[in-house]
């Protein structure tokens, strides 16, 4: 899995990219929780729950389900949000599934439980350049934590900071388009 950090990294930067009118402040800061969300089920390590077990680490909370699931208990927020319904179940549902998703791009685990509750097949991408985080903190501030932090800006934040700077582009030219008819 990456790292706790660079899951929230993703929905915060296309999230800003996007503007405070598309994506105010407070749906912003719930996308980044809502993207570290699913490594709540690390728990179950302590708790004895199989890693293969469908409530176990990667298992029902990496799943499309939990994603819709979350976002919709989300709308139920969205007057405070300062955002409608559908952009608050859009954005938190996104953010929740981008986790699962870039956990499928690790080299390391057993795979991300997808499509559960349909089957609890762990699922890889065919493609997984991203160094796994180690889980435990001493692991983390070492030599391999650092290998992993590297991994991870070169496989995610700098595609993410590629996406957030051709949003910022278009709304720019949008913008430019708008003041030149005016």
């Amino acid at each position: 899995m990456p790292t706790i950090i660079t899951h929230a990294v993703v929905p915060w930067l296309v999230g800003a990219a996007s503007g405070a009118r598309a994506v105010p402040g407070r749906l912003l800061a719930l996308c980044g929780v809502a993207a570290m969300l699913p490594d709540l089920d690390a728990l179950s390590f302590r708790l004895g729950i199989p890693y293969g077990s469908p409530f176990g680490h990667r298992g029902a909370t990496h799943s499309l389900a939990a994603a819709i699931i979350v976002g919709l208990l989300s709308m139920l927020l969205a007057r405070g949000l300062g955002a409608g319904r559908f952009r608050v179940f859009a954005a938190v549902s996104l953010s929740f599934a981008s986790h699962p998703l870039l956990d499928a791009c690790t080299d390391g685990g057993k795979g991300v439980a997808l499509l559960w509750p349909f089957n609890n097949h762990r699922y890889f991408a065919p493609f997984a350049p991203i160094e796994v985080s180690p889980i435990s903190m001493a692991k983390f501030f070492s030599a391999r934590g650092l290998e992993v932090m590297i991994s991870e800006m070169m496989w995610v934040w700098l595609p993410t900071a590629i996406v957030a700077l051709l949003i910022l582009w278009i709304r720019h030219r949008h913008s430019l388009r708008q003041f030149r008819t005016n």
